[in-house]
């Protein structure tokens, strides 16, 4: 699937959250050609606070084993006769998302730093969005228990205090494309004298 767009503005309003991918994985060169995109996001004093881990399979089955132990003690609480089957969906979930991403950002300086490196890295992850849509890749940003486990952090090396992980890209090609809406601009905008 490649998007026809005559415009970034076309890109933006096409563009959608993918839930739904067929098996095959996005091809490691056309991942790397697509987060190249997000190192051109605004970042003020060009802190380029941005990190990103490309998941290999093994990796990825240990984070839905983890992922598995989220759903299942959440299940245990509310229902502990479908907890198993409520971990296994979890292992499931993750094991079908075909290429996954790790985005974090870099923290150091202070808090105005951290706010300003944060809302960099979102800028980043629009960029690869529209760039991965533009090329028919579908991408979903997840966030949750599995992005914020200490576990998580040690698969990854990644030291929790001089990095932030802010979710993870579940990227592929679109089995399906959910259709939205957006209020209109007038229900969000404010104006001032």
């Amino acid at each position: 699937m490649t998007v026809e767009t005559t415009s970034v503005r076309d890109l933006i309003r096409s563009r959608r959250t993918i839930f739904a991918f067929k098996p095959d994985p996005v091809p490691a060169d056309l991942v790397e050609d697509l987060l190249e995109a997000a190192i051109w996001a605004p970042n003020h004093h060009f802190t380029e606070p941005w990190r990103f881990i490309l998941v290999g399979e093994q990796t990825k089955r240990t984070l839905a084993e983890s992922y598995r132990q989220i759903q299942l003690e959440k299940a245990t609480a509310k229902d502990p006769d479908g907890a198993a089957e409520c971990g296994e969906k979890g292992f499931q979930k993750l094991m079908s998302k075909p290429t996954i991403v790790v985005v974090s950002c870099v923290q150091d300086g202070d808090e105005q730093r951290r706010r300003e490196d944060y809302a960099a890295t979102c800028c980043a992850m629009q960029n690869v969005q529209l760039a991965a849509w533009e090329t028919g890749v579908g991408v979903q940003w997840s966030t949750g228990a599995l992005t914020r486990k200490a576990e998580t952090y040690q698969l990854l090396d990644i030291d929790a205090e001089t990095e932030y992980i802010i979710g993870f890209f579940y990227m592929g090609y679109a089995e399906k494309v959910p259709r939205t809406r957006r209020r209109p601009l007038d229900e969000c905008l404010r104006r001032t004298a």
